[in-house]
């Protein structure tokens, strides 16, 4: 056999996973922070920001005629 057959699957995925680069790194990502673990923002706030969005959006179609 020659010896790229050699190799097993799993030594190809290592090496692409030993040369990979930190996704929240990469320069065409805008906002996406990598934080440590128990410091991600509570879903609450998700929540909240939604219901303030939705209710912009109601309160602005108020002043629509029609």
């Amino acid at each position: 056999m020659t010896e790229a057959s050699e190799k097993s699957p799993s030594d190809g995925a290592r090496a692409v996973v030993a040369d990979a680069q930190d996704p929240a790194r990469r320069p065409d990502v805008l906002f996406r922070v990598r934080r440590p673990a128990g410091a991600e923002p509570n879903v609450w706030w998700s929540v909240g920001a939604f219901i303030v969005v939705a209710a912009g959006i109601l309160l602005s179609l108020n002043w629509l005629p029609g």
